[in-house]
């Protein structure tokens, strides 16, 4: 068996003050680690941990408002949340070795990039990284009734609630069970 098939992935979503990584900053990370098993027919997956990280901004004058209303920022649920620092050192522990999986991976990895160098932590995570959207756009691209391509999407198509989304651990159990729905196509 491929050593990636060994790794175990981490489906990482990030909630943030903007839509630019050099400009905005990480607010929110949520994670859910799996562990995978190829042996078998069908891929096997199993759920190890779930992590979820509120960061303090260090530049709130920066955030846009918009992206704060869309993913429910709330002064008072940040009261008690970590510095950046403290942040990227416990999600880098948590993470080590496995492969990141986001949904639109790109987005979520230049956020988590940035905050991995600004706080000077390493980031353990393996090199290799999924999106789910390009796994979707390959699997289901010449499936009728699919034309759109994102969490909220492909939730509906495949009948996955997730009623907190754009919230950074439900988006990333959302998509973590978007992830088991394409493996099994």
């Amino acid at each position: 068996m491929t050593q990636i098939k060994k790794q175990n992935l981490a489906f990482v979503d990030v909630e943030t003050s903007g839509l630019d990584a050099e400009k905005h900053e990480v607010i929110q990370i949520g994670c859910v680690l799996v562990s995978q098993d190829w042996t078998g027919d069908k891929p096997k997956f199993e759920m190890i941990e779930e992590l979820e990280l509120k960061i303090k901004m260090e530049r709130p004058e920066d955030a846009q408002p918009e992206a704060l209303r869309i993913n429910g920022y709330d002064p008072a649920a940040w009261l008690f949340a970590y510095n950046l620092p403290e942040a990227m050192k416990i999600f880098a522990e948590k993470t080590k070795d496995a492969i990141m999986v986001a949904h639109n991976v790109a987005f979520d990895y230049s956020f988590i990039d940035k905050a991995f160098r600004k706080a000077g932590v390493e980031n353990k995570m393996h090199y290799h990284k999924l999106d789910t959207i390009s796994i979707a756009f390959a699997k289901l691209h010449d499936v009728h009734d699919v034309d759109k391509f994102s969490l909220h999407y492909l939730c509906a198509h495949f009948g996955i609630e997730n009623k907190k989304a754009h919230s950074a651990l439900p988006d990333a159990r959302a998509t973590f069970e978007v992830y088991k729905k394409l493996m099994s196509l």
